[in-house]
């Protein structure tokens, strides 16, 4: 039940949101364990089933996410996302939506490896936890 009423919520503000930017090439999960380096030092995407045309802030966001809420990336690491991509998302009015959403996605993507071990599982609720109250930390562990 509270997933069903979190994705309607969430839908609901999505609804309402204006973007920005106008629809683009988007990554989908656009984070640093899905950049690879080659040899010579180009970097390369990976994990591409996501990729789509969208708002670029789907892929800002991820970043924005990571260092605002999870505290999974440092100052200087997100200065220099934002320096190397030349916008931040944090101080957008639509960032809080889109960041909840994030946090359904990732939330129910975790759940599919709850068989994975009691360390899965125990994340897994810590992240249900977080759904009913987007004002809470967020302590949650990357995976």
């Amino acid at each position: 039940m509270l997933l069903r009423k979190r994705r309607q919520e969430l839908a609901d503000r999505l609804a309402g949101l204006e973007f920005d930017s106008r629809r683009g090439p988007v990554h989908g999960d656009a984070h640093t364990d899905n950049l690879m380096v080659d040899r010579q030092g180009r970097p390369h995407l990976i994990d591409l089933e996501n990729f789509c045309l969208d708002h670029p802030e789907w892929d800002l966001v991820v970043s924005a996410h990571e260092y605002d809420r999870l505290g999974w990336l440092n100052g200087d690491e997100y200065a220099a996302f934002v320096d190397g991509y030349g916008r931040g998302l944090r101080d957008w009015p639509g960032f809080g939506v889109l960041a909840a959403v994030q946090e359904f996605k990732m939330t129910t993507w975790l759940m599919q490896n709850i068989a994975e071990g009691p360390h899965i599982a125990e994340e897994v609720r810590t992240r249900l936890a977080s759904l009913r109250d987007d004002e809470a930390p967020r302590h949650w562990q990357p995976y």
